[in-house]
């Protein structure tokens, strides 16, 4: 099928917002990649980042973390791996929570003008942080500061004190073909 062009202007947006909450879920590749490229936008026009991510661990190496540090990002990661992964849930739990608390004195004291709470569904999925802490951390948060949260099945409360929600959909991925997570790609 052949797309047409659009004849007619999309709605005109009709105020500014100081700050708005962007959220990428869903099972699809690229939720962490929409976060980053946010990151470089932010820092591109000077603003103060903030990540942390939840699950990632520091051992992983990510391509990323360097060269967004370098150019003046705050980063931490607090993960420790997939659950699958891991030998004591217990204490991922710990290493999440202290993420958050982390997370939330970063959004409060408005010192960001961006903060990217990466793979925060899941932490909140399992019950390791409290959804309506995070929902009114962010509702409470003050007008300058920008939040990205990133994660599959992001839960209704995530959801509804979001401006922006995309959802990721995998139609096709080279893991199920058995290709291995590739570096400069996908870490």
């Amino acid at each position: 099928m052949t797309a047409v062009p659009p004849t007619e202007a999309p709605p005109q947006a009709t105020r500014r917002a100081p700050s708005i909450v962007l959220l990428a879920t869903g099972d699809g590749k690229g939720k962490t990649t929409a976060a980053m490229g946010t990151v470089l936008r932010a820092l591109g026009r000077g603003w103060a980042v903030w990540v942390v991510q939840f699950v990632k661990s520091g051992k992983w190496n990510s391509g990323e973390v360097g060269l967004l540090t370098d150019l003046g990002a705050e980063w931490h990661t607090m993960g420790d791996g997939f659950s699958w992964e891991v030998d004591d849930l217990g204490r991922s739990a710990e290493i999440a929570r202290s993420g958050w608390a982390m997370a939330k004195e970063a959004i409060a004291s408005g010192r960001y003008q961006l903060v990217v709470l990466d793979e925060v569904t899941y932490p909140v999925n399992w019950g390791w942080i409290d959804g309506e802490d995070v929902a009114q951390a962010i509702s409470g948060r003050p007008a300058t500061v920008n939040v990205f949260l990133t994660g599959r099945d992001a839960p209704g409360t995530l959801v509804d004190v979001s401006d922006t929600v995309t959802e990721m959909h995998n139609l096709k991925h080279a893991y199920e073909a058995g290709i291995r997570a590739a570096k400069g790609i996908d870490f």
